[in-house]
């Protein structure tokens, strides 16, 4: 590795967002990548399935990159990684449950046999490059999560992953506040830290809050329990086991990715459950429906999960019974308001009793709220602060906070995704930019998918589409057949003939020439495009796509 005093931390994605979360640290000629994340799609991204961070940096400086170090098995932490691999296919270290989440997702995409696989554990310290990283456990709302220290020549960059000092865990690991002192008693030149919960002052309640409310819950239920949680939240789900096992429940889990995460889980010890109580959908629904728990996907509101498909009465095997009660045990990430809203409503009109974290302490963020922040800050005691994992209001809150116990406000860095940072002895800064568009992935098209393609999706579900066919003589410029039109979510059925007849006599005015025939057509179909939007406008009020083919003949 080439010594010099500077570092330069670039972050990927994650920072003025909340989501796909991806950090590259470069010192000399090596570069080493926090996390590597996925995003949801908002509602307006009509058709994407996901976002993944811009790694247009990384391809230029390929040949640089040494290794993955992971914090947690959390989605926007590791969801990239099975999208970005085939590119950048170098080492990963994680810890044992995170290492067996992303092993079961690389596996599903025919990756794992391609990729090469490390596991640390908390405390340890692993050579990555010429790295040097020490992990210190932190408390999330997944087992195993750890905060990572990354040392080069210049000094010690802090990167805390998700976090907050839960002192009740639910599987009874406190943070490593030893590990981290010792960190911080050595030196620490940049700390990136966890922000998204900055704005909530004081702690955030432990994940027992929640234990305790569904405690309440399950023993007035008189029908069965549906409770909706992400995926990768072991900690909620272990709750819900619990749970229902002390009110002698029985418990299935419900959708692909939940399946497969409990089952990585269980394996791996991260997860535990008496005999009999984890049983299959169709054996459950054998038995009482007082006595029946479900896990289910959806909590987020996404499309194709479990619970929008009960909402909606369209899944095969669950339908909502009198007495069900349904649990949405999440908030809803910004973005997914809406959907999440309308899933809740739906639960209602089939008459569920439906809880919510907006009503009742079914859920606790798994984040740092402002005194835990400002209490890393002081383990810590870095030269520079810089907050990822937020939205820029969380950002600025941030900075404030860092001010408070005394860092320099020249040493707080606000950084946007694609900004390259540099810290050394005497200044950290922002000292150039890389591209950092969306990347959208759309089925098995990664990358494809652009702000033209969107903006045509969303003209098309707004005011649809008009085509219009017809054939022309090439020899002389004369219309043959047509125009005939076609017309999908745009046209009412009253206003269809009438409007067609004039769009009609419109395209034939338009082919009526002097007898000098054009070289070529193209003109046809900008004309017929302007002068049918103009004639539609008018008489409808809407924009559809139109699509003129002009067949010669």
């Amino acid at each position: 590795m080439v010594r010099n005093d500077n570092v330069k931390i670039i972050p990927l994605g994650g920072v003025g967002e909340v989501g796909k979360n991806m950090i590259a640290v470069e010192y000399g000629n090596e570069i080493i990548i926090a996390d590597c994340g996925l995003a949801f799609p908002e509602d307006d991204m009509l058709g994407v399935d996901l976002l993944i961070p811009d790694i247009s940096y990384l391809r230029r400086t390929k040949k640089k990159i040494v290794g993955y170090v992971i914090s947690h098995g959390h989605e926007d932490h590791i969801g990239g990684l099975a999208y970005i691999l085939p590119e950048i296919n170098v080492p990963i270290w994680a810890t044992p449950l995170t290492r067996g989440l992303i092993e079961g997702k690389l596996r599903e995409a025919k990756l794992l046999d391609k990729t090469k696989m490390h596991t640390f554990e908390d405390g340890d310290t692993v050579q990555v490059g010429g790295f040097t990283v020490e992990t210190f456990l932190v408390s999330h709302s997944i087992p195993d999560a750890v905060g990572l220290a990354i040392t080069c020549g210049a000094g010690t960059v802090v990167y805390t992953g998700d976090f907050k000092f839960d002192q009740t865990p639910v599987d009874g690991r406190v943070s490593n506040f030893a590990k981290m002192a010792e960190i911080g008693g050595k030196g620490v030149l940049v700390l990136l830290s966890d922000c998204v919960h900055v704005e909530t002052p004081g702690h955030t309640p432990s994940e027992q809050v929640v234990t305790e409310t569904f405690r309440r819950i399950f023993g007035r239920a008189e029908g069965r329990i549906i409770i909706a949680t992400f995926a990768s939240l072991i900690a909620r789900i272990q709750q819900s086991i619990d749970v229902a096992e002390e009110y002698g429940r029985k418990v299935a889990v419900v959708g692909r990715s939940l399946e497969r995460n409990v089952a990585i889980a269980t394996e791996l010890g991260y997860l535990r459950s008496r005999p009999g109580t984890l049983v299959s959908l169709q054996e459950l629904g054998r038995g009482d429906a007082e006595k029946a728990v479900l896990i289910v996907t959806g909590s987020q509101g996404e499309p194709t999960s479990v619970l929008n498909r009960i909402a909606n009465k369209d899944h095969r095997s669950v339908k909502l019974q009198e007495g069900d009660t349904v649990i949405v045990s999440a908030t809803p990430i910004p973005g997914n308001e809406t959907a999440v809203s309308r899933i809740i409503n739906n639960l209602f009109v089939q008459g569920a009793e439906v809880i919510y974290s907006a009503i009742d302490r079914v859920h606790v963020s798994g984040h740092a709220s402002s005194d835990e922040l400002r209490l890393m800050l002081n383990i810590m005691k870095p030269k520079y602060a810089v907050p990822i994992h937020g939205e820029r209001r969380h950002l600025v809150m941030y900075k404030k906070l860092a001010v408070s116990v005394g860092i320099p406000p020249e040493n707080v860095v606000l950084p946007e995704n694609g900004a390259v940072m540099q810290f050394g002895p005497e200044r950290g800064s922002i000292v150039e930019r890389t591209p950092s568009n969306l990347v959208f992935v759309d089925g098995v098209s990664v990358g494809d998918v652009d702000h033209v393609v969107l903006r045509d999706r969303q003209l098309l579900s707004q005011d649809g589409m008009l085509l219009v066919v017809l054939s022309i003589d090439r020899q002389t410029g004369h219309l043959v057949a047509g125009p005939d039109f076609i017309s999908r979510g745009f046209l009412y059925e009253g206003e269809e003939y009438r409007v067609t007849e004039e769009a009609r006599e419109l395209v034939r005015r338009t082919f009526q020439h002097d007898g000098n025939i054009p070289s070529e057509w193209s003109w046809a179909h900008r004309k017929i495009k302007n002068s049918l939007g103009q004639l539609v406008y008018q008489r409808t009020g809407r924009r559809p796509m139109i699509l003129p083919v002009v067949m010669e003949v």
